[in-house]
């Protein structure tokens, strides 16, 4: 009877020392969370092709960096190219989970999550022709020049509303890319082109006319731009996602990568 008791208890022992050294199949390891997301036509430096099936960029560049400090979240979708109308509005509709550096409006604000503190602070120049000798001190300065100041803008991006609130300007807002306005400056079909830094210069460079334009000194507008996320998206993960954007802005990363794509 004894020795049956001591044969049981031994190998009810052994069960539970199966259990407890049993190593953790990655079945029981869970998987992060995807967060869908594309790259948006025309923001470069946010997202810059670089040859035929990859993307690179500033937001492809803080989709890394997030992954590090919160490996619980992934990015996905990131080299795969929308126009940027398409990219916010199937973001409204659910059908993406975030946009990289968006600038904050109260239609947007309706639809989807923005996260504090912004990404970065986007700075508007104007950019004229190289042989143009025009001095811009501010918008005054613009609007002293009538019909012969007319900005080119972006359909679809903020731009067109901010200078409709400034007021009394000349603006030609059809173009749908910042390339397209580009050659239409060149073409002599607008005085000015008003686009953003960081990375006036680099999309400049890369559109092969620095020796054409030139970018005019004085910021005319700031404004900061946030990461923005789908109402669908389990707040959980989006405060996951917020506290790795402290995290890099704390640690100083936010700043290097504004200055490796500026």
């Amino acid at each position: 009877m004894g020795l049956a008791i001591s044969r049981t208890l031994h190998t009810l022992l052994l069960g539970c020392g199966m259990l407890l050294l049993a190593p953790i199949t990655p079945s029981a390891t869970a998987a992060p969370t995807p967060l869908r997301v594309v790259a948006q036509e025309g923001t470069e430096p946010k997202f810059i092709p670089a040859g035929i099936g990859r993307v690179v960029g500033l937001c492809v560049d803080l989709f890394r960096a997030i992954e590090r400090v919160e490996p619980n979240v992934v990015f996905v979708g990131d080299q795969q190219w929308l126009p940027l109308l398409r990219a916010h509005s199937e973001l409204a509709t659910h059908q993406h989970d975030a946009l990289c550096a968006v600038q904050r409006t109260d239609e947007r604000a309706r639809q989807y999550i923005f996260l504090d503190p912004p990404l970065f602070q986007l700075r508007y120049q104007l950019i004229a022709r190289a042989d143009d000798t025009v001095v811009i001190n501010n918008w005054d300065d613009v609007r002293k020049l009538g019909s012969k100041g007319v900005i080119l803008t972006n359909r679809g991006y903020v731009t067109p509303e901010m200078l409709e609130r400034i007021g009394g300007l000349q603006v030609d807002p059809s173009a749908t890319s910042p390339a397209m306005n580009l050659q239409k400056l060149i073409a002599g079909r607008g005085r000015f082109f008003l686009h953003r830094a960081p990375g006036m210069q680099g999309f400049v460079e890369r559109a092969g006319a620095s020796q054409r334009v030139k970018i005019l000194p004085t910021v005319l507008i700031t404004t900061d731009v946030y990461m923005a996320m789908g109402t669908h998206v389990d707040p959980a993960v989006r405060l996951r996602v917020q506290r790795a954007i402290e995290q890099l802005e704390k640690s100083g990363e936010m700043t290097r990568l504004l200055k490796k794509w500026d």
